[in-house]
């Protein structure tokens, strides 16, 4: 009952704070992006979404062009210690081994179970990949929802100590918000599993399902008790990260996004297919894990996911925004004070 209150306040704040902030974007310019520091990267997105969205502007953007993609891990909430859907998937593993005792000896299980992420994404992530048909695989996707949402409403972050659906970047979400008021349509490209998120991605970030694109595999159709179902495989596993998302803009979205917001070299092709080449006038921006105090500082040596390099040192060539988490955000989470 508790944990059911907490997450019925929290969704009536933030929907209190995504209304409120929009209405206040069309009377109060100066309270855009309240968490940002003025200056730098604030300046830039205002600058780019004035520019863009000003009819008579030489770089007016039509309304059904106006497409914003974001990575998820490490953009829009943190992917520290590990990814959350990683954090779900172990969790889930100890029940089967629990039941299971003999997976003990599974090579992925011990990987899984000792923290060993390499070894888990070698072989063209064949050791995630068991870990996944072990949790995921073989459910409904009904069952598969439940598991995810009850998951997600029970268990706290290691340093938050908060649920993690309130572990979300305070800046993003206004960003989101600024966004939608301004006629942009918003859509998550992660590596994460779709299935995952579209479970709670309406309510924590205001997209919905429709508008997640993620790592996927086939889903099959039968019948079980007399009634329809579609059953979780890992059937044609398409892997949504590096070269594979813009492969994957394509497939479901159909139309060049004008604005790309990620953080790792897992973004770069997405940053470089918004970015290059593209006969409206583009946004990229790279979010910068600075801050050690208030989240995580890394880039070049994250704890799991998240590297860094090769977009940081292609940053300035290409003129995208680097977002320097520690100086440009007032704060992190909604939480903090």
């Amino acid at each position: 009952m508790i944990n059911l209150f907490r997450s019925a306040m929290f969704l009536v704040c933030f929907n209190l704070f995504v209304v409120s902030t929009a209405s206040s974007q069309e009377t109060k310019p100066l309270t855009i992006l309240p968490s940002w520091n003025t200056g730098g990267s604030k300046n830039a997105i205002v600058e780019y979404v004035t520019k863009t969205t000003t009819k008579g502007s030489i770089n007016y953007i039509p309304v059904s062009e106006r497409i914003a993609v974001f990575d998820n891990d490490g953009t829009l909430w943190p992917e520290n210690p590990i990814p959350f859907q990683l954090a779900y998937a172990l969790d889930n593993l100890k029940v089967q081994v629990m039941k299971k005792p003999a997976l003990k000896d599974d090579d992925a299980v011990k990987a899984a179970l000792s923290g060993d992420l390499p070894a888990l994404l070698a072989d063209s992530h064949k050791g995630l990949l068991r870990v996944m048909a072990l949790t995921h695989s073989g459910m409904t996707t009904t069952e598969f929802n439940t598991s995810v949402a009850e998951w997600i409403s029970k268990t706290k972050h290691p340093k938050f100590k908060k649920p993690y659906y309130e572990c979300v970047y305070q800046p993003m979400l206004e960003v989101l918000t600024y966004l939608r008021a301004n006629n942009f349509k918003t859509f998550i490209v992660s590596g994460g599993g779709a299935d995952f998120m579209r479970v709670w991605s309406e309510r924590v970030y205001g997209i919905p399902p429709e508008q997640v694109i993620g790592s996927n595999a086939r889903t099959r159709f039968e019948f079980r008790d007399g009634k329809p179902v579609l059953l979780k495989t890992l059937d044609h596993f398409f892997i949504d990260d590096k070269e594979g998302k813009p492969v994957g803009i394509h497939q479901h979205i159909g139309r060049r996004p004008v604005i790309c917001i990620g953080n790792s070299d897992g973004d770069k092709a997405m940053m470089e297919y918004t970015t290059i080449g593209n006969p409206r006038l583009s946004l990229g921006v790279i979010i910068h894990h600075t801050d050690a105090e208030r989240e995580y500082a890394y880039d070049a040596k994250p704890a799991s996911s998240g590297k860094l390099v090769d977009a940081l040192a292609d940053a300035p060539k290409q003129s995208w925004l680097v977002v320097d988490m520690k100086k440009e955000w007032k704060r992190v989470f909604p939480f903090e004070k």
